[in-house]
C-alpha cells in the first residue's frame, strides 16, 4: 500500500492531493491519458464535469484491468484546454475521489492547461500511475517447468 509523504516545512497540500508517495515495490502500471469518451468514442458530455467523471472512470478501468485498485494508484497528471474549466474539474474530481479514496489519502496530482487535446471537443485528459503490489506480479511458472530460487 503506498505511503503518503510530506515534509516537514510543507503545510496541508491545496486540494485533493499527496505531496508525494512511497509505494513498497512491485509492478508499475502506467495509464495513458484517458479523456471523458466512453466506449464507442462517445463523448460523456460537452461540459468539463460530465468529461472528468468519465476520464477518472476510464482510469480506475484499466487500473483494475492491470489487477490494481485506484488505492494503489502513486500519481495523476491532468490536462485542461482552459483555466475556466478547473473549478468543473475540481467538483467533479471531489464527487469521484470520495468513492475511489475514501479514507481521503490521495495520490500526488498536477494539473496543467494545454492549449488542446487530440480532439478539438475534448476538455480534459487524465494519466495515472500505479503499483501492484509485489504478491500480485509473481507469475505461476508454465507446467512441466522447475523455478530457479
Amino acid at each position: 500500500m503506498p505511503r503518503v509523504i510530506t515534509p516537514r516545512e510543507f503545510g496541508k497540500p491545496l486540494g485533493m492531493y499527496s505531496h508525494g508517495m512511497a509505494a513498497p515495490a512491485g509492478e508499475l502500471v502506467v495509464v495513458a491519458g484517458q479523456v471523458g469518451a466512453r466506449r464507442a468514442s462517445e463523448l460523456a458530455g460537452p461540459d468539463v464535469e460530465s468529461q472528468t467523471k468519465q476520464a477518472f472512470a476510464n482510469v480506475r478501468s484499466v487500473v483494475e484491468a492491470a489487477g490494481c485498485s485506484m488505492k494503489d494508484v502513486i500519481r495523476l497528471q491532468t490536462f485542461l484546454i482552459s483555466a475556466d474549466d478547473i473549478e468543473g474539474f475540481m467538483k467533479a474530481r471531489h464527487e469521484v475521489f470520495s468513492t475511489y479514496f475514501p479514507d481521503g489519502t490521495y495520490p500526488p496530482n498536477t494539473l496543467l492547461v494545454v492549449g488542446r487535446l487530440v480532439r478539438p471537443e475534448l476538455r480534459v485528459e487524465i494519466e495515472a500511475m500505479a503499483v501492484r503490489p509485489r504478491a500480485a506480479t509473481r507469475r505461476k511458472p508454465a507446467p512441466g517447468r522447475k523455478v530457479r530460487r
